[in-house]
Order: structure tokens, then sequence, then C-alpha cells
């Protein structure tokens, strides 16, 4: 080949691949698939609320549970309840997830050393993990409060969020040492052959890698917990759930409930999206690690 010809070749190569051509897409490939998506809810969702509302008993259900008088006189209680739950969800949050490291550090220690700190979280995991959260705020919301220690608060909301921070840590620590596992072997003879000490190993290399991989995870715990402080009710503490009991009691209508229900939603919803933008994330970073 000549040196005239080879040298449209040789720019072309430098000047890297061609971006890819962008594809065009009509107005019906690009609108369709959008509207059928639209059209067929719309249906299905219309179809079920014809469902329902044609039902005998529609009407009293209507009254009992979507009274819209009922829903605007306990709205000012029930939220000063909710705004209770979500004091006690951000408080927890943060100590479960000092909790769940300080455990996922315990349980994977080695050397004979550290055998009494395995066996500790190993316990600890089985005995918390192994309740269910409602006993756990039971034993505790009750069950300390009633021993009248001397010196120690017998406050039923104190008790209640000390046992969600227990049960929870039990889980989160378990995500932790996920993460921790999942970092290769070959960071931990690296952080050996500079001379680290088991702690500064795991401090400067292994759980900065851990906790970005269990991100969104936690983030799935966090969206549980959020639900899970209305769990307090049943020791009598006057959160969003206990407020709309009470105003059913004393109206014996139900629509307190509700209310209780869309201010979780409106906390949760935009929680699980994130939870899923996250993810996404996570995922798309680790196929570019990977190519």
């Amino acid at each position: 080949m000549s040196a005239e010809r080879a040298a449209p070749v040789d720019r072309a190569r430098r000047a890297g691949p061609r971006p890819p051509v962008k594809a065009t897409l009509t107005p019906r490939e690009r609108y369709l698939p959008a509207s059928i998506s639209i059209v067929s809810t719309v249906v299905v969702f219309g179809v079920l609320w014809r469902v329902v509302t044609s039902a005998e008993n529609w009407p009293l259900i209507e009254r009992q549970f979507f009274n819209v008088e009922a829903m605007r006189a306990s709205f000012p209680e029930v939220l000063r309840g909710f705004a209770l739950n979500m004091r006690i969800w951000v408080v927890a949050l943060v100590l479960i997830a000092i909790f769940g490291v300080i455990i996922a550090i315990f349980r994977s220690l080695t050397g004979p050393w550290a055998a009494p700190l395995r066996v500790f979280a190993i316990v600890y995991i089985d005995l918390l993990r192994g309740m269910p959260s409602i006993l756990l705020v039971l034993l505790f919301g009750l069950g300390i409060p009633a021993l009248n220690l001397p010196g120690v608060t017998s406050s039923n909301t104190f008790w209640g969020s000390v046992a969600l921070v227990l049960g929870y840590s039990a889980y989160t620590s378990e995500v932790y040492r996920s993460g921790i596992e999942a970092v290769p072997d070959g960071q931990r003879a690296a952080a050996k052959a500079l001379g680290l000490t088991q702690w500064q190993t795991l401090r400067y290399s292994i759980l900065p890698q851990a906790v970005r991989n269990v991100i969104p995870a936690l983030l799935n715990l966090a969206v549980a917990l959020q639900k899970d402080v209305a769990l307090l009710s049943v020791i009598g503490v006057r959160e969003a759930v206990r407020n709309a009991q009470i105003f059913t009691a004393r109206t014996f209508n139900f629509s307190s409930y509700m209310v209780a229900t869309v201010l979780f939603l409106l906390a949760t919803i935009p929680m699980a999206r994130f939870t899923d933008w996250v993810t996404k994330r996570d995922q798309e970073r680790r196929l570019q690690r990977t190519l």
C-alpha cells in the first residue's frame, strides 16, 4: 500500500472509533408503547374501582374508613404522633448503623484472642434475629419498666426504641458482614504486606469497600424500620397508629387509620424510590467495573 493511501487510514486510527449512529424512531415507535401502558393501567384500575364501589356494603365502608370529616378531625393528632415516629426513626437509624458495624467487626475478627467477641456476636445475632420485632418491643417496653430498677428510666418510648435498635442491629450486622466477605482476599493480603494490623486493615481498606457494596440493602432496612416504628403502639406510645386507635375508640370510625396510612406512604414511597435509584447506580457501577 502506498504512503498516500495509508495516510487516511492512519488518521482514522488516530481519531479513534466513530461515535455510534443514533437510531431515529418514528412518532409511532416513540409514543405507541407509552400510550398502551397508560391506557392499560387506567383500564385495569378503573375496572378494580368499579368492582369495589359496586359492592353492596361499599357505602358503609366508605362512611367508616373514608369519611372526610373524620379524617379532618383526626389529622392534627395523627400528624403529631407521626412526628414522634420520624424522630424515633432518625435516632434509631443512626444507632443501628453504628451498633451493626460493631457487631459485624466482632464477627469478622480472626485469631484466638478475638474468640469471645466472635461468640458474643454469633449468640447476639442468633437470638435477636430469631425473635419477632413485636415480641422484643413487648419484652423491653413492658418488662424492663415493670422491674422498677433504681436509676433506670421507665419510659416505654425509650425501651421500645431500644428493642427496635437491638433487633435491627442484628439484621444490619449480617448485611455489613456480607459486604466485608465480598471484599477480595487480595485486599487483606496487600494490607498485611504493607504491615497494617487487623484493625487498620478493617478500618482503612475493608470497611469502606464493604459499606459501599451494601448501601442498597441498608436502605431497604431503613424503609422497613420506618414502618416498624408503628409497633411501639402496642406498648402505649402515642405515635401515629396509637393516636389513630384512640380516635377510633372515641368515635367508632376508622378513617383515622387512613390518615396514618397516607402519612406513612408519603414517607416510605420517596425512600423506596431513592433506594431503587441507588440500587440502579450500584449495578451500573459494578457493570462498568467488569468491562
